[in-house]
């Protein structure tokens, strides 16, 4: 289709008639980030925007455009951010809301919703189908549909962030975005071409569901860190926007994106979900090199992360840096044999994260038993001190993987269920 056209004035409008509700979020900076990719980077941190992600503003310019058409009331198909920022607009205009989200959608993100008072009906397994029944549910009741992201007013919305950089930055040369169904990427391009047609505007996807960088999509539920941007097909009013006003599109992996969470929690003190931490990763992995001169902006869209997936993302980070050492010792299989070797651990400075006995699968002594232990330590060389500790202590012990772990314990529980 023709490529639709947002004024700037529509956009100063839409600004205006959310000034009471949307925050101008903040800007902040990563001295880790700078010194690894080089460059000014500057971080604009709409995680810490109402409703924690960037979708109130498209939501509330939505209710505002609509009037008395939402006097039934709205309805809307979302992964979760849009969810809440609709929830939460339709409470501030005193409207009724049902939210349709995929089956597995954040556990944090639903509950939010239903807590700004918004029904919220789980189903389906994609984005695209929580839209296709929400949209069936609008001509149902006569509620207004309101598209997470292929709506010209939800587009104008996601442009006031683009205004606000203008107000933030005097040197802005290049902005990052997250690119979903590419409402925000679209919105703020073209806020800025209007008024900098220079500024670089680079649009990042995850590659398990980037359509816009033409990479297949799989079928069936996309299973990813970044699921606020794994929106399968590009909208009908966005691709065109996209197509026009983006400079490029670029492509992160699953592993650089959690890597970016936890730069972002530990280095810059933001929490900052999957979705939202995607052009950090484009920056650490450098398939986006900061300008030379003047300002990077990255974009972090939302903050919305279930406690779950965090804990998961500690983990993995604390055993990649070589702050867990996850252990195989043979020990005496008498009173105080786990005492003694637990004892030496804490000598050495490391503290017991978990023990298992694991006596299945292992050529073990009549009189022995093997022990798994899970240890938090310093560094890599704390690890190879408390090994070294335990072998002159006589102790037959080995250092395992995370994965070798994880592989003993399935071995485990399939023989016991074997057994039974």
């Amino acid at each position: 289709m023709d490529r639709v056209q947002i004024s700037a004035d529509s956009i100063l409008q839409a600004r205006f008639d959310a000034s009471r509700v949307v925050k101008h979020t903040p800007i902040t900076t990563s001295a880790a980030l700078g010194e690894l990719c080089g460059g000014h980077i500057a971080l604009k941190a709409e995680n810490l925007q109402r409703t924690g992600a960037f979708k109130i503003r498209g939501a509330l310019n939505k209710l505002t455009t609509l009037g008395d058409d939402a006097r039934n009331g709205v309805t809307a198909g979302s992964a979760g951010n849009h969810a809440q920022a609709l929830a939460f607009a339709a409470r501030t205009h005193g409207v009724p809301c049902e939210i349709f989200v995929p089956t597995g959608a954040s556990i944090a993100k639903v509950a939010a919703c239903r807590g700004y008072g918004a029904t919220v009906i789980e189903g389906g397994d994609s984005l695209d189908d929580a839209v296709a029944t929400a949209r069936a549910r609008a001509d149902e009741a006569n509620m207004a549909f309101c598209h997470p992201f292929d709506d010209v007013a939800v587009v104008t919305g996601q442009a006031t962030l683009g205004l606000e950089l203008l107000e933030d930055f005097r040197d802005l040369r290049q902005v990052i975005i997250p690119l979903g169904g590419g409402g925000l990427a679209a919105g703020v391009a073209i806020a800025l071409k209007q008024h900098l047609p220079d500024v670089r505007v680079i649009g990042v996807q995850v590659e398990v569901c980037a359509p816009y960088a033409d990479v297949p999509v799989p079928s069936g539920a996309i299973v990813t860190l970044a699921d606020g941007i794994a929106v399968k097909r590009p909208g009908e009013i966005t691709r065109p926007l996209i197509e026009h006003w983006l400079d490029d599109i670029v492509v992160v992996d699953e592993n650089s994106v959690a890597d970016a969470m936890v730069l972002l929690l530990e280095r810059a003190k933001l929490l900052v979900e999957g979705a939202g931490a995607v052009g950090v990763s484009a920056l650490m992995t450098g398939r986006i090199t900061p300008s030379a001169t003047g300002t990077t902006c990255v974009i972090l869209s939302g903050g919305n992360v279930d406690l779950g997936v965090l804990a998961g993302l500690v983990r993995r980070h604390e055993t990649r840096v070589g702050r867990r050492l996850i252990l195989f010792a043979r020990i005496s299989d008498r009173p105080g044999g786990l005492a003694r070797l637990l004892t030496l651990f804490a000598e050495r400075g490391a503290n017991l994260i978990e023990v298992e006995h694991v006596r299945e699968g292992v050529d073990l002594h009549v009189r022995e038993t093997g022990v798994q232990a899970v240890l938090e330590v310093k560094g890599r060389d704390h690890a190879a001190d408390v090994l070294a500790a335990a072998k002159a202590a006589g102790y037959e012990v080995d250092e395992i993987s995370a994965a070798r772990a994880v592989a003993s314990r399935l071995a485990t529980i399939e023989s016991l269920l074997g057994d039974g």
